[in-house]
C-alpha cells in the first residue's frame, strides 16, 4: 500500500507542478505584444520559463532516475502549452504554435547531464542548472524570430486599454543594456541551480512524507 500511495503522490506532484509550469509560461511569448517593454519581458520571462521548466524536469528526473524523462516532463508542459494556446487561439487571440518547443532542446541538455555524470544528483544541479539557465534565453529568442511582427499584430488584434499600472512611462525605461539574451542567460544560470536543487529536494521530501 506504501509504495502505490507513494507513487501516486509523485504522480500528482508531478501533474501539479507540470499544470503550474504550463500556466506560468503560458504567457511567456506575450512580450511581442508590449513594443516598448519588450526587452525587459523577454529577460523576466526568459528566468521564469527556465525555473518552471528546471524544478518539474529535475524532479521527474530523479524520481524515475532514468536519463531522458527531462526531454519528456518538457514534452508534458509543451502538450499542455499547445492545448491551452489552442483553445486561446479559437477565441481569437493570435498564438503561433512554433513558440512553445524550445523547452526541448534544454530538457535534452538536463538529460545528457545526468547521464554523462552517471546520475550524480549534485553535478545535474551545478553542471545541468548552468546548462538549462544559459540555453534557454537563447533558445527562446526563436519566439522573437518566429513570431509574427508585433506591430502588425498588434494592430490586427487591438487589446483593450492596459491598465494604469502596465502603462509603460517612457519607452527607453524598459529596455536593458547589452544583450536581454546574455541577461537572461547570466541570471538563469544562477537562479536554476538552486531550482534543480529545489527538484531534487522534493523527491527527499515527498518519501520522508509518506515514511
Amino acid at each position: 500500500v506504501m509504495v502505490w500511495l507513494r507513487r501516486c503522490t509523485h504522480y500528482l506532484f508531478i501533474v501539479v507542478v507540470a499544470v503550474n509550469s504550463t500556466l506560468l509560461t503560458i504567457n511567456a511569448g506575450d512580450y511581442i505584444f508590449y513594443t516598448d517593454w519588450a526587452w525587459t519581458s523577454y529577460t523576466v520571462f526568459s528566468i521564469s520559463q527556465t525555473l518552471m521548466l528546471i524544478v518539474g524536469a529535475t524532479y521527474y528526473l530523479t524520481f524515475t532516475g532514468v536519463p531522458g524523462t527531462a526531454t519528456y516532463y518538457a514534452l508534458i508542459m509543451t502538450v499542455y502549452t499547445w492545448v491551452a494556446k489552442g483553445a486561446w487561439f479559437a477565441l481569437g487571440y493570435p498564438y503561433d504554435f512554433i513558440v512553445t518547443p524550445v523547452w526541448l532542446p534544454s530538457a535534452m541538455l538536463l538529460d545528457l547531464v545526468y547521464w554523462a555524470t552517471k546520475k550524480n544528483k549534485h553535478s545535474l544541479i551545478l553542471f545541468g542548472g548552468v546548462l538549462v539557465g544559459m540555453s534557454l534565453p537563447l533558445f527562446n529568442m526563436v519566439n522573437l524570430i518566429t513570431v509574427a511582427d508585433p506591430l502588425e499584430t498588434a494592430f490586427k488584434y487591438p487589446r483593450p486599454t492596459l491598465p494604469p499600472y502596465m502603462t509603460p512611462i517612457e519607452p527607453q525605461v524598459g529596455k536593458f543594456y547589452n544583450s536581454p539574451v546574455a541577461l537572461g542567460a547570466g541570471a538563469g544560470a544562477v537562479l536554476a541551480c538552486t531550482f534543480a536543487a529545489l527538484g531534487c529536494k522534493l523527491n527527499t521530501w515527498t518519501y520522508r512524507w509518506m515514511a
